[in-house]
């Protein structure tokens, strides 16, 4: 790979073809030693009812118990445990009733010998009660409570610092923030958190021949089936999805469309040699185009770079190639920016291949299957256009760089579409 060819300024890709091709792990790299100089894990704070999902940018400490006080955790009398003793349905102890206790309206009196204090789950405990007597365990006489089992001390009382304790991580930074998260939280007197902030994504659809996306094809004309790909692959991964009005094949219009700010610019399509592939020649003049061609299929047009300090990654216009594309590179970008873990973001599974399947040494293919249980059904290897082969499917398999395929019966590993 030579940095300085392809940025020269006089250099011009188009209708020559790749003279060479960066291997996948070669562009892995570029992208694993691109990623410090970028807006890694820059943070923000936001309102915890919209936190569900994001990234948490720091570890949080508690400042308070939860709970702060000694509280019932069942509905029943507050009493001296010690005083239930020996108490059956044959031998009833008689206590006499002093008030009750509900949340957040305490009893203010103390428990004394004798006596018990009616008491609702959550309601604190009154001075002198060590334990909670159920009431299916009890009856009522006039003001009088027989109680008719016994309980320990500490018997279904919740105590100061149960559920947080003051000064615990309750949370650590890189957790993906889950709503029971966000009910701790609040729990602790959090209202708002520091997340890692999402990357803005602009994604660039170009090309003569598209219509809009969900339009009926008509004549020599298609519509556009990579935006609400990509838009939706963006959004999987935390990104902010931006995607503008469909590109026409002009370079100036796509130049002023790649220079708009943002973290990560999606080209799809144009990223190839032909004569009206611009993308490469404006990031090559505007920015500096790093990989242009690589040694893999579907996806081998796919190229990447920096401009204005944002990752741009050039996707191929043909459906297969631009999911393939996009998952093995833009998509590891898009989830590091966000603070997410870079790897697959695909359920790993063992299967058997039902049959041989073939592929080049030096190239790294795509390949997928459909799953029958543990077993798995190759659909294609080629055919980048045909996009309904990745809805057939359950899910993909990658064949190295150094391996010409896999035998009928080996056991390989299938990453699922689910």
């Amino acid at each position: 790979m030579n940095l300085r060819n392809l940025n020269s300024p006089n250099a011009d890709v188009r209708m020559k073809g790749f003279l060479t091709r960066t291997t996948v792990d070669d562009a892995w790299a570029w992208i694993g030693s691109t990623l410090p100089a970028g807006s890694r894990n820059s943070i923000e704070v936001i309102s915890l009812k919209d936190a569900a999902g994001r990234i948490l940018a720091e570890d949080i400490i508690s400042e308070v118990n939860v709970p702060g006080f000694n509280r019932s955790m069942m509905d029943g009398y507050a009493l001296r445990a010690e005083e239930t003793y020996g108490a059956t349905s044959y031998n009833a102890l008689a206590f006499n009733i002093i008030g009750t206790s509900l949340p957040g309206q305490p009893f203010t009196g103390i428990v004394t010998l004798g006596s018990a204090v009616r008491i609702m789950t959550g309601a604190p405990m009154p001075d002198g009660a060590t334990a909670v007597l159920p009431v299916e365990g009890t009856e009522i006489q006039n003001d009088m409570m027989l109680a008719m089992s016994e309980v320990s001390i500490g018997k279904h009382v919740g105590v100061i610092g149960e559920d947080v304790a003051v000064g615990a991580r309750i949370l650590t930074a890189g957790r993906t923030l889950r709503p029971q998260d966000l009910g701790v939280l609040s729990s602790i007197g959090r209202g708002t958190i520091p997340v890692i902030k999402r990357p803005l994504v602009r994604i660039l659809i170009t090309g003569n021949e598209l219509l809009p996306a969900g339009t009926s094809p008509e004549g020599f004309q298609i519509a556009d089936a990579n935006g609400p790909m990509l838009y939706s692959l963006v959004n999987r991964d935390g990104g902010i999805a931006d995607m503008p009005p469909l590109i026409h094949d002009n370079r100036d219009q796509l130049q002023a469309a790649m220079l708009e700010p943002a973290d990560v610019i999606l080209v799809s399509g144009g990223s190839s040699v032909g004569e009206e592939d611009h993308a490469p020649q404006i990031l090559a003049q505007h920015g500096t185009l790093a990989i242009h061609g690589i040694a893999m299929r579907p996806g081998s047009p796919a190229g990447m770079g920096i401009l204005n300090g944002a990752f741009v990654f050039l996707l191929p216009g043909n459906p297969v190639s631009c999911l393939c594309a996009y998952d093995f590179f833009a998509g590891r970008v898009i989830r590091a920016l966000g603070g997410r873990n870079e790897n697959w973001p695909y359920r790993r599974i063992t299967a058997t291949l039902t049959r041989r399947i073939v592929s080049t040494v030096g190239r790294v293919d795509y390949a997928r299957v459909k799953l029958d249980g543990t077993a798995a059904e190759p659909i294609a290897v080629s055919g980048a256009s045909v996009l309904s082969s990745t809805t057939q499917a359950d899910g993909f398999m990658i064949i190295p760089a150094n391996s010409e395929g896999f035998a009928a019966n080996s056991t390989v590993d299938v990453f699922c579409y689910d």
